[in-house]
């Protein structure tokens, strides 16, 4: 019986007790998913602030898209960097540095007085994105395939929730710092200094609570000889990867687009103030609660009647609803129309969050981290793209978000004819036929 428990306890687990915090598999669960929580403060603590930041440096809306874009584009090489950096050192060394190297320009950007320093910071700052793989890539080491997908969507989910409760709290800890007699100038400054603070917190936690995998860390299992023995760039050549890359820089690059740019939306065309606006955004991000796991769940209960073709078609059956929904926000003439229409779309592209990284584990499983790291990279160029026309001043916000409904539908079309199947290694025989052939 003791052997029998000792074997489960290094295996990935085949459920999901979610409110347990018992054996190594579910601490690592808690803490990756908490730990994306608190990078998204890092990571998008200044977005709600913005109106202040907009006064105090005059900066015009070419410059804010110019921020938009810089605090998203850096994401896109740190993302490819550490899925490799997963695969050949594991997520728990790889999570640490990222938290403390990361830390360093949240600690310091309130020393940024003008748009030029203040751009170089958020384009720094844009780098603590990339904690998202490996949130992914250490829940896939944790769980089972017939989990896989629930557990990736609630850790990704609940992490995402990070940037609805940023635009929530954010605001508040600026407000209960100018109560302190600070000026608002200076308010936002030290109000960043919260986030840097806890996540050095969560690089201690993660450092002394978690492992790789269950069976230990990548050095006690001589995993590190073998990442580097099975590494191949043929991997690139699957189309399914440049599919759902395209997939998630149309659900998760709208996310970090709307995180973005939702408060300032909402104080413009519907003349909210910065806490209100901020509540509204925060509502947006709040639905990472449950939505990005709907999809997690409705992905891994599709996979075992109808295998990846029809995760495949999940997918992009959650894409055309997100598109719909965006582009009657893009349409609404009110406040209340503009809120339930963001809330439509909003359950549609994270349950299309939750599907994509349902699916990502499954394409090549000695690839994980690579391919957890295009795709996730692929989400952060969508939200640089989309950021571009959020700088241009020749359209408006709404117009923005109008061009890019019509593109979320385009991609939706294209995932649909994607041919998603189970791929099946060759059996000697047939490699030799091939040859032969």
């Amino acid at each position: 019986m003791a052997k029998f428990m000792k074997a489960t306890s290094q295996q990935p687990l085949p459920s999901l007790p979610l409110f347990s915090i018992k054996g190594v598999q579910m601490r690592t669960f808690h803490i990756t998913w908490f730990m994306f929580f608190i990078c998204f403060f890092g990571w998008f603590g200044l977005a709600p602030l913005m109106p202040t930041i907009r006064t105090e440096m005059g900066l015009t809306k070419e410059q804010i898209g110019n921020i938009i874009i810089a605090s998203v584009s850096s994401t896109i090489i740190a993302r490819l960097i550490i899925g490799r950096l997963c695969d050949l050192f594991g997520p728990r060394k790889t999570a640490v540095w990222l938290l403390i190297i990361g830390s360093i320009p949240v600690f310091l950007v309130g020393l940024a007085h003008n748009y030029e320093t203040f751009l170089l910071f958020r384009l720094a700052i844009g780098v603590i994105g990339a904690s998202f793989v490996i949130t992914q890539y250490h829940t896939s080491m944790m769980f089972a395939p017939n989990i896989k997908g629930t557990a990736n969507a609630i850790t990704g989910g609940w992490g995402n929730l990070g940037g609805g409760i940023t635009n929530m709290v954010m605001p508040l800890i600026f407000a209960c710092i100018v109560g302190f007699g600070y000026t608002a100038e200076i308010a936002w400054r030290y109000a960043m200094i919260v986030p840097g603070v806890f996540m050095l917190l969560i690089a201690f936690l993660y450092w002394k609570y978690t492992k790789d995998t269950p069976a230990g860390n990548f050095n006690e299992i001589e995993r590190l000889k073998t990442a580097k023995k099975k590494f191949s760039w043929k991997v690139l050549g699957d189309w399914r990867i440049w599919a759902l890359t395209f997939a998630y820089a149309m659900c998760f690059g709208m996310e970090i687009t709307f995180d973005n740019v939702a408060a300032l939306h909402f104080v413009d065309s519907f003349d909210l103030s910065q806490s209100s606006a901020g509540f509204w955004a925060g509502i947006f991000g709040f639905m990472n609660l449950f939505a990005r796991a709907l999809g997690g769940i409705m992905a891994d209960k599709t996979g075992r009647s109808y295998g990846l073709k029809g995760k495949g078609l999940l997918l992009a059956s959650m894409l055309l609803l997100e598109g719909i929904g965006v582009l009657l926000f893009a349409q609404a003439g009110s406040l209340m129309l503009a809120i339930i229409s963001m809330l439509g779309f909003a359950l549609f592209l994270k349950m299309a969050n939750g599907v994509t990284y349902a699916i990502v584990p499954f394409i090549n499983k000695e690839h994980v981290g690579l391919i957890s790291g295009i795709v996730g990279a692929g989400g952060n160029l969508g939200g640089m793209l989309f950021g571009f026309l959020f700088k241009s001043t020749a359209i408006s916000y709404a117009t923005a978000f109008q061009y890019i409904a019509f593109i979320i539908l385009a991609v939706a079309f294209v995932v649909l004819l994607t041919p998603f199947k189970k791929t099946r290694k060759k059996t000697v025989a047939e490699k030799e036929l091939a040859i032969q052939a």
